[in-house]
This record gives C-alpha cells, structure tokens and sequence, in this order.
C-alpha cells in the first residue's frame, strides 16, 4: 500500500491486542492507547535530521548528535485523537499541540469541522496528525487539507488502526502523505466502523455512550 508504514513491533501489537478487547476498561485503555502512542512516535520520528552537538562528560568531550533545530506540530482529531498526544510529548515535550474538531455527518459519513486551533508559524513545522482509528479517511483528509491550505512544512497521519478504505482515501485525496498505523484490518462496514477494529475510540477513552 502506498506511503504506509504497518509499526509492527512485538510490543506495539502485544498491547493493541488489549486495546481492542471489550473487557478492557477505560483506565486501561487510556493507559495503552497512551503507551502505543509512544512506541509508534519512535517510528514517525525516526527520519529527523541530526547535528554534530559537543558535550563534556565526566571524562572527556565527546562529539554527539542532536536533532537539528526542527519543529515539530502534533495535531489530535477531536477528540479520540487526545488520547494519542501525551504519549508523543513524552518523547518530543517541545512540540507544539494543535487541535482539529471534526465529527462525521450520520446521514453522508462526510466530516463536519466545528473546531480549529493550529500555532502560529504553521509554515515553519512538521506536523503529525493523530487519531486511533482511520475508518472512511473523511476526517483525516479534512485535517490534512486545513493543514496544507495554511503552507504546513510537511505532514504525517498516525493511526492506530485503518480500514483499506481509509487508507485509499487518503491516498488518492492527499498522494504524497506517509500514513503510520499499527495494523491494517479487514474492512469498513455499513456503519462505517472498522471490523473488527475496538469500537468507538472516543467513547472508550472517554467513558461515553
């Protein structure tokens, strides 16, 4: 599949497991969407670019890395895409926290944006859209899109889990955007729920109905 990246470490799809069980309360769920999240970030972020960095250590200088100066932008679709943030900042907590508000029409599937707070110096950074499930791809191709009318550097899409639909959709709205997830399942169906997915991601974060 094109610019799709399957994070398939032991780890990542140990805990998903978990993730989707039904037995699984909201606690842990939060808890283990937070923790893949983390896992996944290493992965998304592994093609930032180093520089040479001098550090004195207790025994001598030593010529290091560091990354170069980039900016980095995490953007959670509202709201199940809050679940995923934490665990990103844990690795990178100078990134700068956007919000996207999208929910999808009942009746078309077509998302509807009743929020958008992005920073300031959009141009300026990379940023990484979050939200656990990629179903229809509707809200993950509006997000980008608001993203790319306002001149963002460069886009990623992290999801936990995808339906082959979304991932055509997103490929065929927005062809040059790498798509991360943990696992690719089998279907949308007529509700336009992945199967067999982890049902609402928002709802079991949340503890709603």
């Amino acid at each position: 599949m094109k610019n799709v990246h399957v994070l398939d470490h032991p780890l990542i799809q140990h805990k998903l497991t978990f993730i989707r069980d039904v037995n699984t309360g909201n606690k842990d769920f939060r808890e283990l969407v937070d923790e893949v999240a983390t896992l996944m970030a290493y992965e998304v972020t592994r093609d930032l670019p180093l520089e040479e960095y001098v550090v004195q250590t207790p025994v001598a200088k030593a010529r290091t890395k560091v990354i170069a100066g980039k900016k980095l932008g995490v953007v959670p679709i509202l709201r199940a895409g809050l679940g995923m943030v934490d665990g990103i900042l844990r690795l990178v907590p100078h990134a700068r926290v956007g919000h996207i508000g999208l929910y999808r029409d009942p009746e078309t599937l077509s998302p509807v944006t009743y929020y958008s707070k992005l920073p300031s110096d959009i141009e300026d950074r990379d940023f990484i859209v979050v939200d656990p499930m990629l179903a229809t791809g509707g809200s993950a191709v509006a997000a980008i899109r608001i993203l790319q009318k306002l001149s963002a550097r460069s886009i990623k899409l992290m999801c936990l889990i995808a339906a082959p639909e979304g991932i055509e959709a997103v490929n065929q709205a927005c062809p040059d955007i790498e798509i991360y997830v943990a696992h690719v399942d089998q279907k949308l169906n007529d509700h336009g729920y992945i199967v067999p997915g982890l049902g609402d991601a928002g709802d079991r974060l949340f503890g709603t109905k």
